[in-house]
């Protein structure tokens, strides 16, 4: 099966340990040497609404990732909802 970085954003992350809707892919990373994928980037929840920003977003580990269907992809980790952090950018 073949699948573009474009078609990637579409899909819905879910973690099959406890049924955790994690979130939609908005980014993803990867190795400029190899060009291997490292890992998948979801953005973080709403905070008090969306008026107070977001969290950090969840950066999940290629290895983590179990099947990738046409709608979803599949990742096992532990039961903890959220994964490895990426600090957000700073601007001031």
């Amino acid at each position: 099966m073949q699948c573009r970085i474009a078609d990637m954003r579409c899909k819905e992350v879910i973690n099959i340990n406890n049924g955790f809707r994690i979130g939609f892919v908005s980014d993803i990373m990867f190795d400029t040497v190899s060009g291997k994928i490292l890992s998948l980037v979801v953005p973080g929840p709403y905070r008090f609404f969306g008026v107070l920003g977001r969290y950090d977003d969840y950066v999940i580990p290629w290895g983590a990732i179990r099947k990738i269907g046409d709608d979803i992809i599949l990742v096992e980790a532990d039961c903890s909802p959220r994964f490895e952090k990426r600090q957000k950018r700073q601007w001031f």
